[in-house]
């Protein structure tokens, strides 16, 4: 009876124990096997809209005088834009900076130049035209450069196929390992998407079309591919 009685109290002890103190990560693991993967996906869109960059830039002998002189021709400019129907119209910066000739060792101040950017987005197959000739005659002093881009709705629909394929990946790439271990994959325990998906647009081309050219030849604007990448991670018990 004694022999009983004690070997009911430790268990009941045990038991205790293990309600107070829970398992340590690594006793959990022996309990349960978890195998952590992470996969990737990425999509490849086309892009059809530009994002230009003009500048609108004057030289005059006093700081008044450009401020007033850019103040009128950037007017021009952006109402020419606005009756063109552009998206994503906006200052990207406004400069004023004497403007120093150096002779002799001498510095001698000849006058400002004021400098105003302005970006905006416009079809592509619309945009050669635009740039080319009407930017300039409405006032743009030259153009710094374009970048191609995607609408929303289809980086949007990029994303989630990017997800699709980088869950797909995750799947893949632990039914391999658990396959060439002998070992069958139970359940997914944990999922994490990280980061949140990405796009990344081609990088801004130069273009630096100045006044003195907008009677050449019309420059054909022809965009890039755009990526969306998105990465997965599951956690599968085994």
């Amino acid at each position: 009876m004694s022999l009983v009685l004690f070997s009911r109290r430790l268990v009941g002890l045990t038991t205790s124990l293990l309600c107070c103190f829970p398992l340590s990560s690594a006793m959990a693991n022996e309990l349960s096997k978890v195998l952590i993967v992470t996969g990737e996906g990425t999509e490849l869109i086309p892009t059809t809209l530009t994002e230009a960059q003009l500048a609108v830039e004057i030289q005059g002998k006093t700081a008044g005088q450009v401020q007033k002189a850019i103040a009128e021709q950037s007017n021009q400019l952006v109402t020419f834009l606005q009756s063109q129907r552009v998206d994503k119209l906006q200052t990207q910066g406004l400069q004023l900076r004497p403007n120093y000739v150096y002779l002799n060792n001498n510095r001698t101040l000849e006058g400002y130049i004021g400098t105003n950017t302005i970006s905006f987005q416009y079809p592509s197959d619309k945009i050669g035209q635009l740039l080319d000739n009407n930017a300039v005659s409405a006032g743009a002093s030259r153009i710094d450069g374009v970048r191609f881009l995607s609408t929303p709705q289809a980086i949007a629909l990029a994303r989630q196929k990017a997800l699709t394929a980088a869950t797909a990946d995750a799947q893949s790439q632990a039914q391999t390992v658990l396959e060439s271990l002998n070992l069958t994959p139970q359940e997914i325990v944990k999922i994490a998407i990280n980061p949140e998906p990405t796009f990344q647009p081609p990088p801004m081309q130069a273009y630096a079309r100045a006044a003195s050219m907008a009677d050449a030849a019309p420059t054909p604007i022809m965009g890039a591919e755009q990526t969306v990448t998105a990465r997965v991670t599951l956690e599968i018990t085994y």
